[in-house]
């Protein structure tokens, strides 16, 4: 295939995707705004509803990764603790350091059977993001608008609300608080000194309040905290948008399970517990950066087929009308019918590239930079 032959069936096959999440997805936003009455009639039906409808939303995401660019995904960890991956509800730490990390947070979620329940702490701005964000307010998912005085009463209440649900449900949370850039660190390393905290070579200090509030507020509900420290290998740059076009990366993640009852209940005790771990994470990335690996064994865990079947189910669904549709516009003769059509689905892809812009470091958000530099708890 030459290389102009070889775009345009890529730009098509961007075209289907982009096609197919858009409209599945207000789809299942449209089907979840109806679950709204079951809420004061039986609020854990709701919630088991809505896990379901957000798998076939989120997995969509996690079926480019895992099956379109056929991305490597590697767990290091120990045996015992993997017996206990999926059974269990836990806190996720996630370092942040990639525009994929979350995607490969939701794979790690998909390999043992919680992505549809998992949660996450989010900025208020992605509550708004049509799909993803609309889908998120209905799994009760705990937004804050990153400024603790006013976020701590909301985070606690949601966090709260968290206590009865009816599903294992993994929390992920990244806690610097924002992607890694070398500005942000060179101004997080800069609070450190001033505080008198030890410096970090590969992270940013974490913000300590937001975890010691979820860990008080879920504590007796989750069993443990996952540290989960993400890498590439060959020096990958991954992007969101590569996986969109099939590009396969090679990821290891590094799991440790950390039983709860070692997480301090103190909220002072609980923020140098986490400065530690912070601590221990930055060694880790120093012995993969040296090494290469992560020093528990490797273990891949297995791809399940829902992903992809989610995917063809939607996919047949939908593609047919399409092509029936354009199909009756080709035969109709009508230029303008013709232009209308290819004008709305060049709109749906530049909607995703949208949505996948939020994702790119270069665009990300100024949390932590100069001109928003805050005060680091």
């Amino acid at each position: 295939m030459d290389i102009v032959g070889f775009l345009k069936s890529q730009f098509i096959c961007h075209l289907l995707i982009c096609y197919i999440f858009i409209v599945s997805g207000l789809i299942i936003n449209f089907i979840q705004l109806f679950t709204l009455i079951l809420w004061p009639i039986n609020k854990q039906l709701f919630r088991r509803i809505n896990c379901r409808l957000a798998y076939c939303i989120s997995s969509q995401m996690v079926m480019l990764l895992e099956w379109w660019s056929g991305t490597d995904c590697t767990l290091y960890t120990d045996a015992e603790s993997y017996d206990k991956y999926g059974k269990e509800s836990a806190i996720v730490i996630l370092n942040h350091n990639f525009e994929i990390d979350f995607l490969c947070g939701w794979n790690f979620c998909e390999r043992f059977g919680v992505l549809g329940s998992s949660k996450v702490l989010a900025k208020k701005e992605l509550s708004y993001m049509p799909i993803i964000g609309w889908m998120w307010y209905f799994l009760e998912i705990v937004f804050c608008k990153r400024k603790w005085e006013e976020d701590r009463k909301t985070v606690m209440q949601k966090l709260l609300n968290l206590r009865d649900y009816p599903e294992n449900f993994w929390f992920l949370i990244h806690c610097e608080g924002t992607r890694f850039t070398e500005q942000k660190h060179q101004i997080s390393m800069q609070v450190a000194e001033a505080k008198g905290l030890p410096k970090l070579k590969y992270h940013l200090l974490p913000r300590t309040k937001g975890f010691a509030v979820t860990v008080q507020c879920l504590r007796n509900v989750v069993s443990a905290v996952y540290d989960s420290t993400l890498n590439f290998r060959n020096n990958e740059n991954p992007t969101l948008l590569g996986v969109l076009n099939g590009k396969k990366y090679h990821a290891d993640l590094y799991v440790r399970r950390i039983p709860l009852e070692e997480v301090p209940e103190d909220e002072q005790e609980c923020s140098n517990w986490l400065h530690k771990l912070y601590q221990e994470k930055d060694a880790f990335q120093e012995e993969y950066y040296r090494t290469g690996t992560y020093p528990a064994v490797p273990i891949v865990p297995p791809r399940r087929p829902w992903t992809l079947l989610n995917w063809l189910f939607w996919a047949l669904l939908l593609l047919y009308p399409l092509f029936k549709l354009l199909i009756n516009m080709i035969n109709s003769g009508s230029s303008l019918t013709l232009a209308s059509f290819a004008f709305v689905i060049v709109m749906a892809s530049v909607g995703v590239r949208w949505m996948i812009g939020v994702t790119e470091i270069n665009k990300g958000s100024t949390y932590g930079n100069n001109d928003n530099k805050q005060k680091q708890k």
